[in-house]
């Protein structure tokens, strides 16, 4: 009896067995060390999945599984997370390779869907424009949050708006090597303006514009198409408006090929680069106000004579243009600016103490006639002339939009610790369709992360997954690294769910102007009602040495404001309030 039990447990075992799930190996795969400064890990293999830590140059990781361009890596016990392979080096993982080699490999990559698409140099729209994105033109993604993508770029880190780029995964197929390509010859657009696209048809997409008097470099020919490079730009053109006979022009000659337009340098300096991208060397600079004759344009790339006999690219946007003078002496200016809000002053003279001469509303235009550092001399009806703020006045024309910096400046080096409420077994508030707010503080902190770490500043969070931190602990970050602000982002609950609004806590007086500036700031970025600062008896704020503020933005308990609260416009703005508001802080104090 017991003989005939035994085989009939080990039999149930043997058929269970067959249907358990088989565990990963991971020793078989090897292991990733991360090799860039920072690289997010998250809980998927896409940008889409949410944040679970972020990774430090020469971590160690060992490798899980593989999906696509995605490696899951082991972070704890019984933890997992995801990294893109190209932020990592792989170690010990020759079987990963051949399989990689045999199958073909996959980056992601993304393109513009819009022309004049601004790049930045931080993740919002109050960071410097830095470049432009042609309608097609493609990007390779280096992370993403909500609202921004960090795309890749040979000289510096830059970001533009998720919304305006289209994703693709784009499959490397296995081909045999290629030699390297060989310059066919040269040529000179003969037309007035030349349209390159990505095949070689008239009904393919545009992917730039050459200028007459280009010279372009000719790889190869098709039918009545030829594929040609100039600067960063490459595709095919009607071979029509390609003229090979001809010779690359001069320097004299391109002199005379002028665009009819003066450039006026409107930044501090300004560096000249051999090509019309950012991603062409820097050959020079030149200064404030001083003045070039464009010889040619290319996607909003003015090209100078920046020193006699030598030649290169600047930033267009840069340049304050005007029509080469004439025997008259009158230049003609091309630009107006639109006022933005009611009663905005127009001054005597280009600063904040000269007179006020006239008060302009809303949607009045003015005809721009110079620019003076960073404000715009207008005409005004009666026949004379003011100054008035380029950054609160919308341009159409030559003249460049003026962003009024500085933000980036007060923030550079500060040290600041994030501290995103509850986490883990602790869920905080639970809002009126079940949003919780451990969920909500986490992505508030990372958005304002990416803009603070885009400016320069030194930035920790306490948590940057979904763990449980005890609040003793919290505190003791801001001490550790010495914190110049430490910001505990919270969501509140009320039984009353018709009670809405923000309202900011501080313990101690030194805490109270950092709270009033951050508070002030992200109020007026959101327009949630405002609830003002009060004492609060916090522990990560009574008990914190450190500049120490607690916000309650917003309540998950108001169903109305729920959805508010949770939308990706509420949380770009409340990061961007909250960033504006460190850098009000830091410049008065």
């Amino acid at each position: 009896m017991f003989k005939k039990f035994n085989l009939l447990l080990v039999g149930i075992i043997l058929i269970f067995g067959a249907f358990l799930p088989q565990g990963k190996s991971i020793a078989a795969t090897g292991s990733i060390t991360i090799s860039t400064d920072t690289v997010n890990v998250r809980g998927g293999p896409g940008l889409s999945y949410p944040l679970v830590k972020i990774a430090k140059r020469g971590e160690k990781y060992s490798i899980v599984s593989e999906k696509d361009d995605w490696i899951e890596i082991q972070l704890s016990f019984g933890k997992t997370g995801w990294v893109v392979n190209w932020l990592v080096s792989k170690e010990n993982a020759a079987t990963t390779a051949s399989t990689a080699k045999a199958s073909g490999s996959k980056s992601t990559s993304a393109a513009a869907k819009t022309d004049q698409l601004r790049v930045r140099s931080g993740p919002g729209t109050s960071f410097p424009i830095v470049g432009f994105l042609n309608k097609g033109q493609q990007v390779t993604v280096l992370d993403q949050n909500e609202n921004w993508c960090k795309i890749s770029s040979s000289s510096t880190e830059v970001w533009v708006a998720s919304d305006f780029l289209e994703y693709k995964t784009v499959k490397q197929e296995n081909t045999p090597a290629m030699p390297p390509e060989k310059t066919v010859t040269s040529g000179v657009v003969n037309g007035d303006t030349l349209n390159v696209r990505k095949e070689p048809s008239s009904s393919s997409t545009m992917v730039g514009k050459l200028t007459k008097g280009t010279t372009v470099t000719i790889y190869s020919k098709q039918n009545n198409w030829m594929e040609v490079g100039f600067s960063s730009l490459r595709g095919w053109v009607s071979a029509e408006f390609i003229d090979t006979s001809a010779s690359p022009p001069s320097n004299d000659t391109a002199k005379k090929q002028s665009s009819g337009m003066n450039g006026t340098v409107t930044a501090g300096s300004l560096s000249v680069r051999s090509g019309a991208s950012l991603d062409s060397g820097i050959i020079g600079s030149v200064s404030l106000g001083q003045s070039f004759t464009i010889l040619e344009e290319f996607n909003n790339w003015a090209k100078i004579e920046f020193k006699s006999g030598s030649f290169g690219w600047v930033a267009g946007w840069y340049l304050e243009k005007s029509a080469v003078k004439t025997n008259t002496g009158q230049a003609v200016k091309e630009s107006k600016v639109t006022i933005l809000q009611n009663g905005t002053n127009i001054r005597k003279g280009p600063n904040v103490q000269s007179d006020v001469v006239e008060r302009a509303n809303a949607g009045d235009t003015f005809s721009v006639q110079s620019l003076a550092n960073d404000w715009y001399e207008v005409k005004l009806k009666n026949g004379k002339t003011g100054f008035v703020a380029g950054w609160i006045v919308s341009t159409n024309g030559a003249n460049p939009q003026i962003v009024k910096s500085g933000a980036e400046g007060y923030l550079k080096n500060k040290t600041i610790v994030l501290d995103p409420g509850h986490g883990g077994g602790d869920n905080g508030a639970t809002g009126a369709a079940g949003t919780l707010e451990k969920e909500l503080t986490l992505r508030t902190a990372q958005l304002l992360y990416d803009k603070l770490r885009a400016a320069g500043a030194n930035v920790y969070l306490t948590r940057n997954n979904d763990s449980f931190l005890p609040l003793p602990s919290r505190v003791n970050t801001a001490r550790a690294y010495h914190a110049d602000a430490f910001i505990s982002l919270h969501y509140d609950s009320n039984l009353d769910r018709s009670v809405r609004g923000m309202t900011g806590y501080y313990y101690h007086s030194y805490q109270k102007s950092l709270a009033d500036t951050l508070y002030a700031s992200t109020v007026a970025q959101t327009k949630l009602k405002n609830r003002g600062v009060r004492f609060g008896d916090f522990h990560v704020v009574r008990e914190n040495s450190q500049k120490a503020v607690l916000m309650e933005l917003g309540y998950l308990s108001n169903p109305e404001e729920e959805m508010t609260l949770k939308s990706s416009g509420f949380q770009e703005s409340a990061a961007s309030g909250l960033y504006d508001g460190l850098a009000r802080y830091f410049k008065s104090n």
